[in-house]
């Protein structure tokens, strides 16, 4: 295997955990049970992706050989830099397991059992207090199998590594006591399991048949004891030494549990803990290097929302993956489950709706903690109030982020609102505005504070857009011709030029000429490869003081989404 079929198998590992995002996330009981492993190990792949899909083209090289270790690379570094809970910084292990087996040749029989031992090691590493009958116990019972299969070739070995781990899975139901008592098996390995099947799938072009745990047949675990840690703290440290990843990892522990610290292969790390200080663990970052992409949620403390009724093993969760038999008769509802995504386990009765459009905008929204309602295809109303209506929350705040016109969100908020549901719509009208105002979201306000924070938020980021004219067309700067580069600010093209980067840059100025402190770039679909870097550079150069920050947002329409605050 080269460069391009590690490539495709990032992409089938992305889909499959989709279809097994929901069973997975029922599973999760262990460490804690706050349901969002399969959510995790989602959005982990996805920055994997996103990541080994910037490098430049032909990267492939002859025949594909070649590019195996960078693309390797590629995906333990997005992993590890995009990687949510424990269960997504260890499979960042497993791809940089495979990115340090690669480096001289392409994925082999030999190098694939070369990649099995070292993830483990790395795995095991990575952790204070490594836990046997979990996702661990599971991936060195797959390295033992590969290493003694004796038939030849890459296909025997990765089918022998993954049956063998199936099997381990099994038995995690055993191993580990709290899992006995749920009657489950580990989430974090049956997210594993996916990945080494699509790896088959590749190789053999057979997709391997395992069983589905259903969350039917789930008992729903005890509430965690009161003494119980609070938060789940992650961030990403940059440039630090390695050897400072132990001291890391000793003070996280001193604060906490499920302390993993890991490393990329490329110079960054990545931590978690869960813990009762949030910003003691903050602190045990500043003190080795600079903590960045520092993300804080609460983990669930109390059982009130451990009952059954909207499709998963607690209401108060944010995936809905069915519909409320006596909701209403919207003919809707299915198509608006489909199009829904996000993290279970909110603790208060609130709920945070965001429509996203293209799949990192919408990781992005999923890690700050809301429901995705997908909008690549036209939204209608209809479809974002079934949305609504299927959410289990007394509270929700809606981010529209420009996919429906005002008189048309008055008509879907009236619609939504009852006698058991509040619904808020926010004003934001881009998407960069909707992450700017879920970044002040807190849910231990009341609705009215948090949404008015959150709104303030939206309204205070100015937003514009680069995008390139479909046709000719005339605009309050001029007439503009088919491909030309278009500066918007709001609605309204203040910026046209024949060269979408010169476009671009004319755009940012007028932009920053206001002021500001930090300026989003969310990166569209058909955006040129190096036009983001192009324009961070230009504000640097330009606008010393002023920080970027660039997400791969995926959407379509916007080359790139700009928010300034």
């Amino acid at each position: 295997m080269g460069g391009a079929e590690l490539l495709s198998w990032g992409r089938l590992c992305v889909a499959a955990l989709e279809q097994r995002r929901a069973e997975i996330d029922a599973l999760n009981v262990f460490p804690v049970p706050d349901s969002d492993t399969g959510t995790n190990l989602l959005a982990t792949m996805r920055a994997a992706v996103a990541e080994a899909q910037r490098l430049p083209s032909g990267t492939d090289g002859e025949r594909g050989r070649s590019a195996a270790h960078p693309v390797a690379t590629a995906l333990a570094r997005g992993a590890t830099a995009g990687a949510r809970g424990n269960s997504g910084i260890i499979v960042s292990q497993v791809l940089r397991g495979i990115a340090d087996a690669t480096v001289d040749t392409g994925l082999t029989e030999q190098t694939y059992r070369a990649a099995l031992a070292r993830a483990a090691a790395l795995v095991r590493g990575s952790l204070s207090d490594p836990v046997e009958g979990t996702i661990l116990t599971v991936l060195d019972r797959a390295g033992a199998a590969a290493h003694r299969c004796a038939e030849p070739g890459l296909a025997a070995v990765v089918q022998v590594g993954a049956d063998a781990a199936a099997r381990a899975l099994e038995d995690t139901r055993d191993q580990l006591a709290v899992l006995r008592a749920a009657g489950v098996v580990d989430a974090g390995a049956r997210g594993l399991l996916v990945l080494l099947d699509e790896l088959v799938t590749v190789v053999t072009g057979k997709t391997p048949v395992r069983a589905e745990y259903r969350t039917a047949e789930l008992r729903t675990p005890s509430a965690p004891p009161e003494s119980a840690q609070r938060y789940e703290v992650m961030y990403r440290i940059d440039g630090a030494r390695a050897d400072l990843a132990a001291e890391l990892r000793s003070r996280l522990a001193a604060l906490g549990d499920s302390v993993v610290v890991a490393a990329d292969g490329a110079g960054g790390w990545s931590a978690h803990v869960h813990c009762a200080d949030a910003g003691a663990a903050v602190e045990a970052g500043l003190a080795v290097g600079r903590p960045v992409a520092i993300r804080i949620e609460h983990l669930i403390e109390d059982s009130e929302h451990e009952t059954a009724g909207y499709g998963g093993p607690r209401a108060g969760g944010a995936v809905v993956t069915g519909v409320r038999a006596a909701a209403d008769s919207w003919p809707v509802h299915d198509r608006a489950a489909r199009q829904i995504s996000g993290r279970r386990g909110e603790p208060a009765d609130r709920g945070v709706l965001a429509v996203a459009s293209g799949a990192g905008a919408a990781a992005l929204f999923e890690a700050g903690g809301a429901v995705v309602l997908n909008a690549d295809r036209t939204l209608e109303s209809a479809i974002l109030l079934a949305a609504i209506r299927q959410l289990p929350h007394r509270e929700v705040l809606v981010l529209p982020n420009g996919a429906l016109p005002a008189h048309e969100l008055v008509a879907v908020g009236a619609a939504a609102r009852d006698a058991h549901r509040d619904v808020l719509l926010l004003p934001s009208a881009s998407m960069v505005q909707g992450l700017a105002a879920l970044a002040v979201h807190d849910h231990a306000r009341i609705a009215v504070d948090d949404a008015f924070t959150m709104s303030e938020a939206a309204a205070s980021t100015r937003w514009g857009a680069l995008r390139r004219a479909r046709g000719r067309a005339l605009t309050m700067v001029g007439t503009c011709a088919p491909g030309d580069g278009l500066g918007l600010v709001g609605h309204d093209v203040v910026v046209i030029d024949r060269d979408t980067r010169a476009a671009g840059q004319t755009l940012l100025d007028r932009m920053l000429g206001l002021g500001g402190e930090l300026v989003t770039l969310l990166v569209g679909a058909d955006a040129p490869d190096g036009l983001a870097d192009d324009l961070a550079r230009h504000i640097g150069d330009e606008f010393p003081g002023v920080e970027v920050t660039v997400y791969a947002g995926g959407q379509q329409g916007d080359l790139i989404q700009i928010g300034v605050e």
